[in-house]
């Protein structure tokens, strides 16, 4: 089989530009993509296929796609230029193309739940997912990273015409690693991690040789690599003064904002808040957070309680549902346990006119590293800060010790408030 996937490799690097085309048209074909989208991805690569013509140019390279961009105005402004939403879908269909030709295969960016899985592939699959629900108690958050890095590696296996799961090989798992190098070293570190307790599983199950584990690359991670973002105090000031107080919405988002603003509440936790979490004759929040389960008590303070109840009293759909914060659409159902809410600090951020570095995180956990970090020039101690966060070790808490507090002002809470269970 080693053989087998290293001739192909070789084999689909040195083939016409025209071979190439033909085997990834019929790849995201299983993968699943719409109509539409390998309508687009089509049309995209005959033109590129006929630029290349022109030119004399039969086999695919990266200095053929940079010049193909170029001539379709990619990264230029101008009547000429195509739209922001043009320019993406050139450069995705240029990377996918380029993707297949080193790797055999394209890996979806954002969702495998649409991918077709051969049935002896997608039966293994939903084994998988049963045993780490019914057995292992994964909580659903977790486990569904891990069913989408899963069903990419299974569809990785199905590209290379691997027939089933007892063919996996070392090779095959390198193979797979090194194709998804586009990513971080933390979110490969991630998959990695997922795919290895996948091929635990087999092998538990007898069906991989216990080895085979061992051999999984390991992903290297410096505890220090990332520095937070960390908002200045005149931004998440002009930020919250960029949202309209007088709609139902901005009710909403108004109090979502200074929850991680004020009291460096993580997304889930806000998206999860319930009204019998709010205490208000104690004047505290308290609930289990999402992600650890491990409780955590907050003071709701005079400027947060405002907010929440003016939301509560004339923005708040009426809804016997329990969660604090709901879409304002009909059926007014909670917010989905994958939004992060970034779409809402995106909307006044570009109201205020708010320019953060591009490279920078601008969502709501950026606003909770804020408040991590402004404890932490106050003077507060790592400990009082990690509880403060939620984290369950103070080492967590670590990485904001790189963040240049110069610029960084008061802190936000009562720290004597504060709880963590």
């Amino acid at each position: 089989m080693t053989e087998t996937t290293e001739t192909t490799t070789q084999t689909r690097s040195g083939r016409s530009l025209d071979a190439v085309i033909d085997e990834a048209r019929g790849h995201l074909g299983r993968l699943g993509y719409s109509r539409d989208a390998l309508r687009h991805f089509d049309g995209t690569w005959r033109r590129l296929a006929q630029f290349a013509a022109d030119r004399g140019v039969a086999s695919l390279s990266i200095d053929l796609t940079e010049a193909f961009l170029v001539h379709c105005g990619v990264g230029s402004s101008g009547p000429e230029a195509p739209a922001a939403s043009g320019q993406r879908y050139l450069t995705a269909a240029m990377r996918c193309l380029l993707e297949f030709q080193q790797h055999g295969c394209f890996q979806r960016r954002r969702s495998a739940a649409s991918v077709r899985l051969p049935d002896a592939l997608s039966h293994v699959l939903e084994a998988f997912v049963r045993f780490c629900t019914e057995e292992l108690r994964i909580r659903p958050r977790t486990m569904r990273g891990r069913r989408h890095h899963v069903t990419a590696f299974l569809m990785y296996l199905a590209s290379r015409r691997v027939p089933d799961v007892r063919s996996i090989g070392v090779e095959t798992v390198s193979d797979f690693v090194t194709s998804r190098c586009h990513l971080r070293p933390r979110t490969l570190a991630v998959v990695v991690c997922d795919l290895r307790s996948f091929l635990r599983y087999l092998a538990m199950e007898g069906v991989v040789p216990a080895s085979l584990v061992e051999r999984v690359p390991r992903v290297r991670v410096r505890r220090d690599e990332r520095v937070p973002d960390v908002w200045r105090a005149e931004d998440v000031a002009a930020l919250l003064a960029a949202i309209d107080r007088g709609s139902p919405v901005g009710k909403r988002d108004y109090a979502i904002v200074l929850l991680a603003a004020r009291l460096g509440m993580r997304v889930g936790d806000i998206r999860d808040l319930r009204l019998e979490d709010l205490r208000w004759d104690e004047a505290r929040i308290e609930r289990p957070q999402t992600k650890t389960g491990v409780p955590v008590v907050l003071p709701l303070t005079e400027e947060i309680g405002d907010a929440l109840i003016a939301y509560l009293r004339d923005g708040r759909p009426p809804t016997a549902r329990r969660e604090v914060f709901l879409r304002h659409l009909a059926p007014f159902e909670p917010f989905g346990s994958n939004d992060n809410l970034y779409h809402i600090v995106a909307t006044y951020r570009r109201r205020a006119g708010i320019e953060l570095p591009k490279r920078s995180h601008k969502g709501l956990h950026s606003l909770r590293h804020t408040v991590a970090t402004r404890l932490l020039e106050a003077g507060v101690a790592l400990e009082t800060i990690s509880g403060v966060m939620g984290h369950i070790s103070p080492e967590t808490t670590r990485i904001y010790t790189k963040v240049d507090l110069a610029a960084l002002r008061s802190a936000a809470l009562d720290l004597e408030e504060v709880h963590h269970g």
